[in-house]
């Protein structure tokens, strides 16, 4: 397996028009259009009819994360807006979870817009009329890239009920709006259950009930794991070469039954819905390799480093991988794998679990760019030309593709 260090990320661009973004969703999730690329063969078709592209027998893995009211206004009493945007839980948690079911306290790491105006020692608050509560926040720590926020508040609710009651929902700055009510539920997917994520896992906002009857009536099954959406998503590649990009680790969750229901497909055919849903199937892979080989694993920090996929020597299948998972968790008496994944898939990766992927069309110059091209090779600049060139709609409320492994 090559090694992508070395890749630049100025080979992966595209000119994308401003007029191509999608600044709102149709009015029909499964309206959009699904532009499928198989054996170097273009086609085009809608959401609606993907049960079509699908053979029967595979498995659709599908990211059951919820978006949680990330963004907080705080007004200074000079009048100013500081905005607060909720990236993950302190490290001093041991998973989303237990940090979002905190009470009257919690510690989360944080983007701050205006934060030179934000002085020592200053807490700032906001005040919610029903029900009648404050929330006040402090500065605990500046970090090189974010700060950690120590927010407190004086009712007996949780961290997540608070953040529902005063946050807005972080719909993705390339729109250049504010979030209106139509994001509440648009920017959610229909299999939203467990909170966590500042982005949506935007292939899946695509489907509806109808598609998942029409997979069900060809006996194509489906199973749900969870990834909890950095802001790493937006955050751009800004050096030159991707050794000094810092991939941003983030929360996976996957349930024995899930595990089980991965193992029993992986000869028919796992189609990843979204890149979150493929990062967390390849990177259950790796851990499961860490396992079978007796490494140290600390689900508590990262599981899976940004190049562990590079200068990790295996021949260990897919399915012995994740029986590995099944035996570990059956020892340690767990229901589920909880741990983070900061792995980069990028041209020279090989992939181990999945054979096809469902995702929208990528910002230029951004790691998932990099993972369709390990996906289709250099075929991935032929997808977005068509795409650019046939009115298809990109980014997260635009269009989709169907891209089956090279």
């Amino acid at each position: 397996m090559s090694h992508p260090g070395n890749l630049r990320i100025e080979d992966y661009t595209y000119n994308l028009p401003a007029d191509k973004i999608a600044s709102y969703p149709l009015p029909q999730r499964d309206a959009s259009k699904l532009l499928v690329y198989k054996d170097g063969v273009l086609s085009e078709s809608i959401y609606r009819d993907l049960a079509a592209e699908i053979p029967p027998g595979s498995l659709l893995v599908f990211n059951q994360t919820k978006v949680v009211h990330a963004r907080l206004l705080f007004k200074k009493e000079t009048g100013g807006v500081i905005e607060v945007f909720c990236l993950e839980p302190h490290s001093q948690y041991p998973e989303v979870q237990t940090a979002l079911q905190q009470k009257h306290k919690v510690w989360w790491d944080c983007m701050i817009g205006g934060a030179s105006k934000w002085k020592h020692g200053m807490s700032l608050s906001i005040h919610h009329e029903d029900p009648n509560f404050t929330l006040t926040a402090i500065i605990a720590e500046r970090k090189p890239s974010s700060f950690t926020v120590e927010f407190t508040w004086d009712a007996d609710i949780t961290f997540a009920e608070v953040l529902q009651y005063m946050g807005r929902m972080p719909i993705p700055p390339y729109l250049h709006r504010d979030a209106d009510e139509s994001d509440e539920t648009r920017y959610q997917t229909i299999f939203a259950r467990n909170e966590g994520s500042v982005a949506a896992p935007t292939a899946a906002l695509h489907f509806t009930e109808y598609i998942m009857q029409q997979l069900s009536d060809k006996q194509i099954d489906s199973e749900l794991v969870t990834l909890h959406v950095g802001a790493g998503t937006f955050k751009p590649v800004k050096s030159e070469t991707m050794h000094e990009h810092d991939m941003h680790a983030e929360w996976i969750e996957v349930d024995i039954p899930a595990i089980e229901n991965i193992i029993a497909h992986l000869d028919k055919g796992i189609i990843a819905v979204g890149t979150t849903a493929l990062r967390t199937l390849e990177s259950l892979y790796w851990i499961g390799v860490k396992i079978w080989n007796g490494a140290d694993v600390n689900f508590n920090d990262i599981a899976v480093a940004q190049w562990d996929p590079y200068e990790i020597y295996t021949t260990l299948t897919a399915k012995e991988s994740f029986e590995a998972i099944l035996s570990f968790l059956n020892t340690k008496g767990l229901s589920r794998l909880v741990t983070r994944t900061q792995v980069m898939i990028a041209p020279g990766y090989e992939f181990r679990v999945i054979k096809g992927l469902v995702t929208n069309f990528h910002q230029p110059q951004s790691t998932l760019l990099l993972l369709v091209s390990a996906l289709i090779g250099n075929d991935w600049k032929r997808v977005y030309n068509h795409a650019l060139q046939n009115g298809f709609r990109f980014l997260s409320y635009g269009d989709g593709s169907l891209l089956w492994r090279s």
